[in-house]
């Protein structure tokens, strides 16, 4: 009788606990020419200070209306109904939008689609991207980047009494089930079992920062190997000669996209840019964030070449 209360009050708990927790999608929208811009979803103003990068999470809802307002004021405003985040199949994705300007009227503006991918519990965007938590909040964290999850079961006979408590990552839940029925002799059994997971803290190194998806999965340059290479590179008197040695650095090593970009800008002509942009790709740790090396370039023909190039390879 005790152990059929017990672990109804505990599923109880447990049920109560998950169905907080739906699935979500995340909405990642970047202007391809830096242009700061605010973003409106349903009527509601997402970010006070307009960003050029911006990542929504925890995002409930499988369509959103968005309306994206600019900075600069001589720039059209943006509106897109039934803003997808969810693949053809309803499941919730990871999404990513592109603003780019119009290429026959520069103050007319485009959301356009980029990228999806299946929503990844542990991921962690680019530093330069703004991070907004739209929907379920997530649990304050415990000092030390340590979460805990504490169960107390105490059960007493002689007139039923079980209580039944969870602390999950700060969050209390307590159930209380008396039973008036009398019973014979007394037995207390007091049950505490805690749980902790502790999670890697940041130390300043790349490596524990971001994860590594491309290049075979190995970890980019450390920043004493990559600044030597990059002052070899500088060193060379031609730029030809620049090229072919920083090829010859990205053969044998692999990098991330904030080293590709350094390198990139040693080059004084657009066509070396470009060039070593698209060579260097296969080699990057981080791919689905090589849409930052659209800053280096001034024309926007460059900009679509590497981008085309990208897509090409994926």
């Amino acid at each position: 009788m005790i152990k059929k209360i017990t672990l109804s009050a505990f599923l109880f708990i447990a049920a109560f606990s998950f169905a907080q927790i739906g699935p979500v999608g995340h909405l990642t929208i970047f202007s391809e020419d830096g242009d700061k811009f605010t973003l409106i979803l349903n009527g509601e103003v997402i970010n006070d200070t307009p960003q050029t990068n911006l990542r929504v999470e925890d995002l409930n809802q499988p369509y959103y209306n968005a309306k994206i307002k600019f900075a600069d004021q001589s720039l059209q405003d943006i509106s897109k109904n039934n803003l997808m985040l969810t693949d053809v199949d309803g499941v919730f994705s990871d999404v990513t939008y592109k603003i780019k300007r119009d290429k026959n009227n520069k103050t007319k503006m485009k959301l356009n689609y980029y990228s999806s991918i299946p929503v990844q519990p542990n991921f962690i965007p680019a530093s330069n991207v703004h991070v907004i938590h739209y929907g379920q909040p997530a649990p304050p964290p415990v000092s030390g980047g340590v979460s805990q999850t504490t169960t107390t079961t105490t059960t007493q006979m002689n007139g039923v009494n079980v209580g039944v408590g969870v602390n999950v990552g700060g969050v209390n839940m307590g159930v209380t089930i008396n039973d008036n029925m009398g019973g014979v002799g007394a037995v207390t059994q007091t049950t505490t079992t805690t749980t902790t997971h502790s999670s890697s803290s940041s130390s300043g190194h790349h490596h524990e920062e971001e994860p590594v998806r491309g290049c075979g999965g190995k970890y980019c340059m450390s920043p004493g190997n990559f600044s030597a290479a990059l002052a070899t590179i500088k060193k060379q008197s031609f730029e030809e000669t620049q090229l072919k040695t920083a090829m010859q650095v990205v053969t044998a090593n692999c990098l991330n996209v904030d080293q590709i970009m350094q390198i990139a800008n040693t080059f004084s002509f657009e066509d070396n840019k470009l060039e070593f942009a698209k060579f260097a790709y296969d080699y990057c740790t981080e791919p689905r964030n090589y849409f930052k090396l659209n800053g280096i370039f001034s024309f926007s023909s460059n900009v679509d070449a590497l981008s085309d190039y990208v897509q090409s390879r994926q």
